[in-house]
């Protein structure tokens, strides 16, 4: 017995004639959002991710001195990564590129960081200073910059061929070097670094940028998070700290990194420039997706393969659409 259309139609537009029951709408939604805050809260402290403590200079500084050390010798003499970097804080080298796009460079500097006075002279200055170091301040400030890059270039020369072992290092003429050194590394033990260098700007402080990178520069940040499972060669990206899920919407651009050449720096030219070639990568992607609809041969699949009409099989039938002929 089949019905048309109108009277369809009708049945269904026709007043309800069976059992009704009163119903309070406004109970049961308050009852059902109750119990879903109860199950959130619940389960976020049983499965939540964990509330990690943030790092901060004086935890490095306390808990590997000799690396902190090492790190402001190396802001002071221009070798740290922060102070080689390139675009956007400096002109010390041309970045990364794809092919002939040389992506920093041609950017420029936007954000221009002078590691050695940015991470070390000014927060030191900012300090009521013992004797030592001021007198170390004062001799630094006095020296001219060729004076200066000799001081803290032969320093950083000795440490590196001590493997990084200070007791190792040979005396020499380092000038006031070692002492704005300790004078920093002592500062940030004291808790005062964290301050002097977030107070370097407006009045609200919302640019991180110089903490990550001073942190970036030394041992502390990436050992943190290879303890955190966070690097990108374990599918850092898309974690969570510890073993807890994270964006798993970014897995795809977490999977290039897993996988040669992107996860080989030496590799050429690909390696050293992973993230500008991955950026690329997933932009074409994601113009591809994009473009799907006017791409010839992709936009005619669901026609060729017609999974919908599997799905919608009985709405078909029941309107009697036919298979749209090639």
């Amino acid at each position: 017995m089949t019905f048309s259309k109108e009277a369809k139609h009708a049945f269904d537009a026709a007043p309800w004639a069976g059992k009704t029951k009163r119903y309070d709408i406004v109970k049961e939604g308050s009852i059902a959002v109750a119990l879903v805050a109860i199950a959130a809260i619940v389960l976020s402290l049983v499965m939540g991710s964990p509330d990690e403590k943030p790092l901060t200079f004086k935890g490095w500084a306390v808990s590997n001195a000799d690396n902190f050390y090492v790190t402001a010798v190396q802001e002071i003499a221009g070798t740290s990564g922060s102070a080689t970097y390139g675009g956007p804080y400096n002109k010390a080298s041309d970045g990364l590129n794809v092919g002939p796009f040389w992506l920093q460079k041609w950017a420029g500097v936007t954000h221009p960081i002078d590691t050695v006075n940015e991470f070390v002279i000014a927060p030191l200055s900012t300090q009521v200073m013992s004797t030592e170091i001021a007198s170390a301040l004062a001799t630094w400030k006095a020296a001219s910059d060729s004076q200066k890059q000799t001081w803290a270039a032969t320093y950083d020369d000795a440490i590196t061929k001590a493997d990084g072992k200070l007791a190792d290092v040979a005396a020499g003429a380092y000038g006031p070097v070692p002492a704005l050194a300790q004078g920093l590394t002592d500062m940030a033990k004291g808790g005062a670094l964290d301050a002097a260098l977030l107070s370097q700007g407006g009045f609200f402080q919302t640019d991180n940028t110089k903490q990550i990178l001073f942190f970036g520069d030394g041992s502390y940040l990436d050992d943190a998070g290879t303890t955190a499972n966070l690097q990108g060669g374990t599918w850092g990206m898309m974690n969570e700290t510890g073993r807890y899920p994270g964006q798993a919407w970014l897995w795809l651009y977490s999977f290039w990194y897993q996988i040669p050449p992107f996860n080989n720096e030496e590799s050429k030219p690909i390696g050293a420039n992973a993230d500008a070639y991955i950026m690329v990568l997933m932009g074409l992607l994601s113009l591809g997706l994009i473009l799907i609809p006017v791409i010839p041969g992709i936009k005619s699949l669901p026609m060729r393969i017609p999974i919908h009409r599997g799905i919608w099989r009985q709405y078909y039938d029941a309107n009697g659409i036919k298979r749209r002929k090639k």
